[in-house]
């Protein structure tokens, strides 16, 4: 007989997932944060500009636009159709400069030009959610409150069988109740590395898979 927790996840459970997480640690050593960045303020930008983008691409763009945009006040300032033409090849990149320069604004207005170190603030801003505020605190700031759940985390998760959620919030908690602490920065880097290399929207590599007799393969 398994031992329940107090969240009504039994410890064998907890023990495949824990199995799983040491597979993926062996397949991608080197997995890490996919978006480059050298401050909180670039890491804010990057982010924004990483919904529904590909990250070479973002990474491509931030190479040269963080060279001309180096504070907050910067991108308050821009001339918004300048700051649009700068991102132009990241998709809807209109929006994206307007969410950009607006959540610069409230940091020169609110922050003096500083990112804020908590979640309620960060949320705030425009373009921000509770994803890309996971995102920064972890990697910005070493602030680890949650899970990144990216649409790689998503479709892993749930084909393991961690989740039957589709919300990402309601994913979130889920793996939080089931991972320790000390795995939720990584686990998004894993998943999202399995997810390109192996666990594919159409078509996984199921054959191929590290974690193959441990997946149920839920919706494959």
């Amino acid at each position: 007989m398994t031992r329940s927790n107090g969240r009504g996840l039994d410890e064998k459970e907890r023990e495949r997932a824990a199995e799983v997480l040491v597979r993926l640690k062996e397949a991608y050593p080197n997995a890490r944060y996919y978006l480059n960045f050298r401050t909180p303020l670039e890491l804010l930008v990057a982010t924004i500009l990483s919904a529904q983008a590909r990250d070479e691409r973002v990474n491509a763009v931030t190479e040269t636009l963080f060279k001309k945009y180096k504070t907050a006040q910067d991108y308050a300032n821009a001339p918004l159709e300048q700051l649009e033409e700068d991102i132009r090849q990241i998709n809807f990149y209109r929006n994206k400069a307007k969410a950009i320069q607006g959540a610069c604004k409230i940091l020169v207005e609110q922050y003096d030009g500083q990112v804020p170190d908590a979640m309620e603030e960060l949320v705030k801003l425009p373009g921000i959610g509770r994803k890309t505020a996971n995102a920064i605190l972890t990697n910005a700031f070493g602030k680890v409150e949650g899970v990144v759940v990216d649409t790689h985390v998503i479709r892993v998760s749930r084909r393991l069988g961690f989740t039957r959620e589709k919300d990402p919030d309601k994913i979130e908690r889920a793996l939080m109740a089931l991972l320790p602490k000390e795995e939720w920065k990584r686990v998004p880097w894993l998943m999202k590395e399995h997810g390109r290399a192996v666990c594919t929207p159409k078509n996984p590599k199921c054959g191929e898979c590290v974690i193959n007799e441990l997946c149920p393969q839920v919706g494959v």
